[in-house]
């Protein structure tokens, strides 16, 4: 598969739990740059741009040496704000690395990409990971989104509540969190960009549900990789101690 293949890292300064967390410091270097090099450093990317409405994160991710693309429109979501960026860029393949998970591993998206590489008919409009779950408050947490799947791997729903829901307690059933790294076939992505939200998605504040509303088909992958997403600065110090 010759496909271009690119890293979008959407970067918001403004974030409703931690304002301005991907200019934190983390060990030396801030949550963005980190992220980006992460992303850099795995080889899988012809190219791997930032893309931000931010100034003070588009002069940073400059400062540091990586390519970045400033958003002209406003945005709901970070799938919107990747979709004006490579609208007009030659690329196949776009995968969304949250500016958030500066963890992120060339395993994990080694396997999102080869998704599509054993995907002739290309039948399969996005790809993204799955971890699962054992801890019961990690699994009631609403700021973990979990994923359930049918037998083919292919995403049924999201959900900030613990789906499925155990009214047969005895039944062993194992409970999926859904890790926010995407991997689009660009024309799955400009759909997006150019449908409506609808009210599930509204409801739950999840934008790959628009995906499933509109009938794509979303691959999930298994990763037994447990990213630390910095939601909150408590999230911070637990990246910072990981790194030391």
């Amino acid at each position: 598969m010759k496909n271009k293949i690119i890293a979008m890292i959407p970067a918001r300064y403004e974030a409703s739990r931690f304002p301005g967390k991907l200019l934190k410091d983390l060990n030396g270097k801030t949550v963005i740059r980190r992220t980006c090099e992460a992303a850099v450093s795995t080889g899988l990317f012809q190219e791997v741009y930032v893309v931000t409405d931010s100034d003070a994160i588009f002069d940073e991710v400059i400062n540091f040496g990586g390519k970045v693309v400033r958003s002209i429109k406003e945005h709901e979501c970070g799938s919107d704000r990747i979709a004006e960026a490579v609208e007009k860029m030659e690329v196949d393949i776009v995968v969304n690395v949250q500016g958030d998970e500066p963890f992120i591993d060339k395993e994990s998206l080694t396997k999102l990409i080869e998704v599509f590489k054993t995907d002739p008919n290309k039948e399969i409009d996005l790809a993204s990971l799955k971890t699962a779950l054992s801890d019961s408050d990690e699994i009631t947490n609403p700021n973990n989104v979990k994923v359930i799947t049918g037998k083919d791997g292919f995403a049924l729903y999201f959900s900030r509540f613990p789906v499925p829901y155990p009214r047969d307690t005895e039944a062993s059933v194992t409970y999926y969190k859904h890790i926010g790294i995407y991997a689009f076939r660009k024309a799955a992505l400009m759909d997006f960009y150019t449908l409506p939200m609808l009210p599930l998605e509204a409801a739950e504040k999840i934008e790959c549900i628009r995906y499933l509303e509109y009938g794509k088909k979303i691959k999930m992958v298994e990763t037994n990789i447990h990213s630390i997403g910095i939601d909150t600065p408590e999230d911070l110090e637990k990246a910072r101690k990981m790194l030391s």
